[in-house]
């Protein structure tokens, strides 16, 4: 039988039904799959661009490097930018005998680069330089208007390996009347050495630069003259 009036009311504890703990636990296990995913995320990116960067110089000798059979020339046309090996080829050519001529090209190490001819026993009245162009695009714009001078009908062209795709296209883009005849600078380092210093990056950077070139070209035609400099 109920009572006729209502028993005291027991207010509720408070935060009787709060589990800390549970929240806890929750979150933990929230934050611990979050970075585990993560982290397979993270793993899978850093092995696929590690992946590519090795395909990436294992192709290059194949997508990046022109070597053309070794022919006489009126010129050979050094480009700037890497000036040892590049000073060093084009010296080797000009004391074989392939042409009387050099000329160099690229603002920033051009003297650089002739002088290194120099003492590499090139005559000096054999070198010319052209100092102000600043990409492998501006060497063979500025080149043409000298080269055209000169009256060259053939020309070695001397650049890094897995530079003379892109840059002996740009040449006989620019001068499709000039016979070019590419005979870059030889690798002399193994895969792995190249893939743990600067230059890999250099060549991994290549076939975006090719890529960036062929679109360019796309789009350009008939180039006008440039007039500038010779200096020897």
């Amino acid at each position: 039988m109920k009572p006729p009036w209502p028993g005291p009311r027991i207010p509720p504890k408070p935060f009787a039904n709060w589990r800390p703990w549970r929240s806890l636990v929750s979150r933990g296990v929230k934050t611990s799959w979050l970075w585990k995913r993560n982290s397979i995320v993270l793993g899978v990116i850093l092995l696929g661009a590690i992946g590519l960067y090795g395909l990436a110089l294992v192709s290059a000798g194949s997508l990046l490097v022109v070597e053309d059979p070794p022919a006489q020339a009126d010129v050979i046309v050094v480009l700037g930018g890497d000036g040892p090996p590049r000073a060093a080829q084009a010296a080797k050519l000009w004391h074989e005998g392939k042409a009387p001529l050099v000329l160099v090209t690229g603002y920033g190490d051009c003297d650089f680069i002739r002088d290194m001819l120099v003492r590499s026993g090139v005559d000096f009245a054999a070198v010319s330089t052209e100092c102000l162009s600043l990409s492998t695009w501006e060497n063979a714009t500025f080149t043409q208007p000298i080269l055209t001078g000169m009256g060259a009908k053939r020309a070695i062209l001397v650049t890094s390996w897995f530079h003379s795709r892109r840059a002996v296209k740009r040449f006989r883009f620019v001068m499709p009347q000039i016979q070019w005849i590419s005979l870059p600078a030889q690798r002399t380092v193994s895969l792995w050495r190249l893939a743990i210093n600067g230059d890999g990056v250099q060549v991994f950077k290549e076939y975006a630069k090719a890529l960036f070139y062929d679109v360019r070209s796309s789009f350009v035609r008939d180039l006008p003259p440039v007039q500038v400099g010779l200096s020897s």
